[in-house]
């Protein structure tokens, strides 16, 4: 059977298998080209099966719909440009022993008339095979990678390209009802006259509604206009994390945000925000689809989703069982496999500090394990900054299934790890997106980490455990004897700090192992 066939019969664009075992916890590195109406990318995943890394990204903004709508043809330049593109990540996936590398195109590709003749020019002048997407197979990708991301999402998911927007359902049981239409930017530029265009967007949008079911009142969006968007909502805001990802907007501010694009020069935003000049000549269009999908849907509230087609590939693929894993603590535990020093302390660590927030929410219960499987995995910083590093690591890092605000926490908790107090670091503004008691649990975690880092040679159970009274203000260190050399002057200095951020007074209690 030829890779074709296989490909056709088994495994769709990817021609194999990635996750033969379903209890995979690493995935390797597979490539993916992403031939769209306005960009061309190859992204390499690689690490945890289920919260995958980007090990290498690169994007060409090749516009291969630019005047699709008039001429019904791909883009001349756009076509050479993305021939070019194309060979060098062939290239690049070679040097990095990624084979074969696997790329799909949507809408301008499908739509143009020259569409099959340009992918038999890939095929013909670099070997790669590129599969064509229709526009339901878009949107049920694109909100598959939203799954990635928040396992649990339920809402529309809307993916705008440079020649399409499709819309999603989500529900309890995943992906639903899906639509696809020519509400891309580059498409709308050929509609003369603004009153023609804003008629036009009504009109399909609300064609679009009165054929999805009713959804939940939120709204992913995925796709490089809207991330764009979202962007200048943060310079306009002033907002202090500049993670994309799970950036959350509210209809009255991405109307605010809409209203400063118009009233701003465009090239000024797209230096202001780091935003490219072919990009950012596409932003006021899509404004005017996002304005009108908030007039028609009437979504509460509004988040961003950096992932899209790329990763919903990837959940294609996976088994039913790796998709209900928690995306944020596999990618916790990928990370302490490959970079702590003792692999596996995370899980005990976890067990030794849980009785601290025995009365919490599922939800901080879940930040604990992942704050302590990383406690460890920025040791090789020099000491003066692992408390920044850590703090960057949880805030900055690849990690799915985690809101803004947890990420904040997280890095807290990591930098209290590390560092006693936060106050005159760099991260302050951050720390007002927490609550006054978010603030406290994130010290206290901390600060229990870094005692029961002490014990690392050895797994704190068997060390011995803590117990908190917090009606009592006590909190009690029951040692295990024969573990009494461990609790030494650093270690019962560490506790003292511990019990001082839980307002405790401190008994320390030898009992029999």
């Amino acid at each position: 059977m030829s890779d074709a066939d296989l490909a056709d019969k088994n495994w769709g664009p990817f021609g194999r298998p990635l996750f033969d075992d379903p209890s995979a916890r690493a995935l390797s590195r597979v490539g993916v080209v992403d031939v769209g109406s306005n960009s061309v990318r190859m992204v390499v995943f690689d690490g945890a099966a289920r919260s995958p890394a980007y090990f290498y990204n690169e994007k060409i903004m090749c516009g291969l719909g630019a005047g699709l709508g008039e001429t019904g043809r791909l883009n001349p330049e756009g076509r050479q440009r993305a021939l070019a593109a194309i060979k060098r990540f062939q290239m690049l996936a070679k040097g990095m022993n990624i084979v074969p590398l696997t790329a799909v195109a949507t809408a301008a590709v499908r739509e143009a008339e020259d569409g099959p003749e340009f992918r038999e020019e890939i095929t013909r002048e670099t070997g790669l095979r590129l599969f064509v997407i229709d526009g339901a197979e878009e949107a049920r990708l694109s909100a598959q990678g939203v799954l990635l991301g928040w396992p649990t999402a339920k809402g529309l998911v809307c993916d705008i390209g440079g020649s399409s927007m499709e819309l999603a359902e989500l529900t309890s049981k995943g992906v639903g009802h899906c639509v696809s239409s020519d509400l891309g930017p580059l498409k709308l530029k050929a509609i003369k006259g603004k009153a023609n265009r804003k008629k036009h967007i009504k009109e399909v949008i609300e064609r679009l509604h009165a054929s999805m079911p009713s959804t939940d009142k939120r709204l992913f969006l995925v796709g490089g206009s809207w991330r764009a968007i979202a962007r200048i909502d943060m310079d306009r805001r002033g907002y202090p994390l500049s993670v994309l990802h799970e950036y959350r907007m509210t209809p009255k501010a991405v109307i605010a945000t809409a209203k400063w694009i118009a009233e701003n020069d465009v090239t000024e935003l797209s230096a202001r925000t780091g935003t490219s000049a072919e990009r950012m000549a596409l932003v006021p269009l899509a404004c005017q689809v996002l304005k009108q999908l908030l007039r028609t849907f009437k979504p509460k509230e509004i988040a961003i989703s950096s992932y899209g087609i790329r990763e919903g590939m990837l959940y294609e693929q996976m088994p039913e069982k790796l998709r209900h894993r928690d995306p944020l603590i596999e990618a916790c535990r990928f990370a302490e496999a490959k970079d702590a020093r003792s692999p596996g302390f995370g899980k005990e660590l976890y067990g030794f500090v849980l009785p601290l927030f025995r009365n919490s929410s599922d939800d901080t219960k879940r930040l604990v394990k992942a704050a302590c499987l990383l406690h460890d995995v920025t040791w090789r910083a020099h000491p003066d900054f692992r408390a920044e590093v850590c703090f960057d690591n949880a805030t900055r890092a690849n990690l799915g299934g985690l809101t803004h605000r947890e990420r904040v926490f997280l890095g807290l908790a990591l930098l209290h790890r590390y560092k006693n107090k936060s106050e005159g670091t760099r991260f302050e503004p951050l720390f007002e997106m927490l609550s006054a008691t978010q603030m406290k649990d994130a010290e206290v975690l901390g600060k229990a980490m870094r005692f029961g880092a002490m014990f690392w040679v050895k797994s704190p159970s068997e060390v011995g455990s803590l117990k908190h009274y917090p009606k009592k203000k006590l909190l009690e260190l029951n040692l295990f004897e024969g573990a009494q050399d461990l609790f030494g002057e650093v270690a019962s200095a560490r506790f003292t700090s511990l019990a001082i951020a839980l307002e405790a007074e401190t008994s320390v209690q030898i009992k029999q192992s």
